[in-house]
C-alpha cells in the first residue's frame, strides 16, 4: 500500500492507494516548510489525519508540496514524514505533482492556478523549465491569491464598487483595519487572500470583477506560458482557480491561439495512475 500527498498553500489532500484503488481519502490544511518549522508540520500531520493512516503498513510514502523547491526545504518535510510514519519517503514539488498528474509519461505544458500559481515545461520524466513564480507579492498571476490582493488594494483606496466592498466585509465580517492585519500580521496572508477568489466568484456580472480576473489569468499567460515554447507543446491546467473559473480561463487562453482540453481541480488521480506504473523515479 502506498500513501500519496499533494500539498497546496491552503490543503493537503492524502490518498492511500492500493494499487490503483483509493483505499481512504482525507484533506487537511496545507503545508509549506517556507512558513512552517518541522515540529509545526509534524503536529499538522499528527492531529489532522485519522489513525488508520499510522497504521497502515506502507510501502512508500510520495510527498508532493507547495514551498519544496529545494533540498534543504524538502528536508525539512521528510524528517517530519518520516518520524509520523517510519516508512520510506520521498518528497517533490506541488510543481512536480502537476506535471506527474496532467501528463504521467508525456511532454506538455503543467500549470498551476489556485491559492498561487506556476507552470513548468515537462518533458514526461522531469521538469526542464521552470518561469519562477515568485510568490504572492512578486509574482503568482492568476492565482486566487493574487486575485484577492487587487481587490483589497481596490476597495482600501476606494476605487473597488462601493456595494461590492460593502458586501465583501458583511460577508467575512471584517474592517479595513481588519484586512490590513490580516495581511501584515496574521500567518498565511496568501491563504486569507485567496479567499476572496471565491467570493469573488458570486460577483462575475460585474463588469468589475469579469475585467480583474480576466486581466489576472491574461497575466498569467504573458507573464508565465508566452515564456515557453507554448504552441507546440499541449497545455493542461490544474488547481482550484482554474477549475472554478475554467470557461472564462478557456477564453482568455484562445486568445493567445491555444485550445485547454484539460483543467483538473486536483492531481490526484493522474498521480495514482502515474505511481500505479512503478516508474522508478528520478
Amino acid at each position: 500500500m502506498k500513501l500519496i500527498a499533494e500539498s497546496g498553500s491552503t490543503r493537503t489532500e492524502w490518498a492511500l492507494v492500493e494499487d490503483c484503488h483509493i483505499v481512504q481519502r482525507v484533506f487537511t490544511e496545507g503545508l509549506n516548510p517556507y512558513f512552517q518549522t518541522r515540529r509545526e508540520i509534524s503536529r499538522s500531520v499528527r492531529l489532522g489525519l485519522p489513525e488508520l493512516f499510522f497504521k497502515k503498513k506502507l510501502e512508500q510514502v510520495y510527498y508532493y508540496g507547495a514551498g519544496c523547491t529545494t533540498n534543504e526545504k524538502k528536508n525539512i518535510l521528510g524528517a517530519s514524514l518520516v518520524a509520523q510514519f517510519k516508512t520510506p519517503i520521498q518528497v517533490e514539488s506541488d510543481l512536480l505533482a502537476a506535471a506527474r498528474g496532467l501528463f504521467q509519461c508525456e511532454a506538455g505544458i503543467a500549470c498551476i492556478l489556485g491559492t498561487g500559481s506556476n507552470s513548468c515545461l515537462y518533458d514526461g520524466k522531469i521538469i526542464i523549465k521552470n518561469v519562477r513564480a515568485g510568490g504572492y507579492i512578486l509574482g503568482d498571476e492568476g492565482s486566487g491569491a493574487v486575485l484577492g490582493k487587487m481587490f483589497l488594494s481596490d476597495a482600501l483606496k476606494g476605487i473597488a464598487p462601493k456595494e461590492l466592498v460593502n458586501d465583501f466585509y458583511e460577508k467575512f465580517r471584517i474592517s479595513a483595519n481588519d484586512v490590513m492585519e490580516s495581511v501584515y500580521n496574521r500567518p498565511f496572508p496568501n491563504r486569507f487572500l485567496s479567499t476572496i477568489s471565491y467570493f469573488l466568484a458570486d460577483y462575475l456580472d460585474s463588469d468589475y470583477v469579469y475585467h480583474m480576473l480576466t486581466g489576472n489569468l491574461r497575466n498569467f499567460f504573458v507573464r508565465n506560458v508566452c515564456q515557453y515554447d507554448y504552441q507546440n507543446y499541449p497545455i493542461r491546467f490544474v488547481g482550484s482557480v482554474a477549475y472554478s473559473y475554467a470557461d472564462i480561463l478557456r477564453d482568455v487562453a484562445e486568445e493567445f491561439g491555444v485550445t485547454l482540453e484539460t483543467i483538473e481541480e486536483t492531481p490526484m488521480p493522474g498521480l495514482i495512475e502515474f505511481h500505479a506504473l512503478n516508474i522508478e523515479e528520478v
